[in-house]
């Protein structure tokens, strides 16, 4: 593995290393997990690259479902394409922002140039340029950080796209923040589009989704201050998050826990708001025996495979008992 950057080299030194992994005969690839953080950053990584480089092209691999999320790509123009219809025999380079190739089995098959992220690192990681700053809230503060160092002024859309990205991933500051975080919103404040801001921000249901939200309410329960749903089968594991999400926004509770059957797995999405518990660690707690869980204190995420779950628990209301239970014994 190549070590990501120390901690005291500047970022105008970052910039000049990163402006090295591509040339003027390269195009670029950006392969983003589409969320508004990863695709403000794959934004702003392509202005980085505006006139260096021969093409850049912004490619997801997973669908965009949650309505905020469509209404940040409609409303600030976005031009991304899905894996499955993005012609890569002309790509020279590859980057991955907001992730880390073991994040996701569809980053696999890329050999990555350009790794930058602010998750925890992984051991596994081999890239020309890694620059990866886990403290950091958002991945959209890294990228700001390098516009302002290369004397980048943002476009209102992109400045629009950053300044959400940051608001979205540290939930407005009540998640893992640091002083950086700050200072890149206060920046981007004077060139984004606030209006626009506020329509994705009230962007929370489709025609399509409310029947799901009544679904969730209809198997809502409560334990203590934690609201608990199973959705049964779910098209995409999305629709999980984006119920964890809204349940979280009941004054009575401080956590969410919601989980749904998808891909042959039992997804289980965690949110949590309280002083004490850590739904990262509580993850880890229910599901780490017996599958992969884990996660930050305020938010985290568990993937069983069914055949670990015995057959006779396996049916909605069996598998939201289950769910129950093993919430009540790790807060023994």
């Amino acid at each position: 593995m190549q070590s990501p950057f120390a901690k005291s080299i500047s970022t105008a030194d970052k910039c000049k290393r990163l402006q090295e992994t591509a040339g003027s005969e390269d195009t670029l690839a950006i392969l983003i997990h589409a969320d508004p953080d990863s695709m403000a950053s794959a934004l702003a990584l392509k202005r980085f690259f505006w006139r260096k480089v021969k093409r850049v092209n912004i490619v997801r691999i997973n669908k965009i479902d949650r309505a905020d999320n469509l209404a940040f790509v409609r409303l600030l123009n976005l031009n991304q394409q899905h894996i499955r219809n993005f012609k890569s025999s002309d790509v020279t380079k590859w980057a991955l922002v907001d992730s880390q190739p073991n994040h996701h089995e569809a980053f696999n098959k890329f050999r990555f140039d350009i790794i930058i992220d602010h998750h925890p690192v992984s051991n596994d990681l081999d890239a020309a340029f890694i620059d990866i700053q886990e403290d950091y809230g958002a991945n959209s503060t890294i990228l700001t950080e390098y516009l302002k160092a290369s004397k980048i002024k943002p476009s209102p859309s992109l400045a629009t796209a950053l300044f959400y990205g940051i608001k979205n991933d540290t939930n407005s500051f009540v998640r893992n923040t640091v002083s950086n975080d700050v200072k890149a919103f206060r920046y981007l404040y004077e060139y984004a589009n606030l209006n626009i801001i506020k329509k994705i921000e009230s962007s929370e249901m489709t025609k399509k989704n409310l029947s799901g939200f009544q679904k969730a309410i209809d198997r809502l329960s409560f334990v203590k201050r934690t609201a608990v749903i199973h959705m049964g089968e779910v098209d995409d594991a999305a629709t999980l998050v984006i119920m964890a999400d809204f349940f979280m926004k009941l004054a009575e509770v401080t956590g969410s826990i919601v989980s749904g059957i998808h891909d042959q797995k039992l997804i289980v999405i965690f949110r949590n708001v309280g002083f004490r518990r850590d739904a990262g660690k509580l993850a880890q707690e229910m599901f780490g025996q017996i599958g992969s869980a884990g996660g930050h204190k305020s938010m985290a995420r568990a993937e069983i495979p069914l055949e670990q779950i015995k057959p006779n628990a396996r049916k909605v209301t069996d598998l939201k008992q289950y769910l129950i239970n093993r919430l009540k014994r790790a807060g023994r």
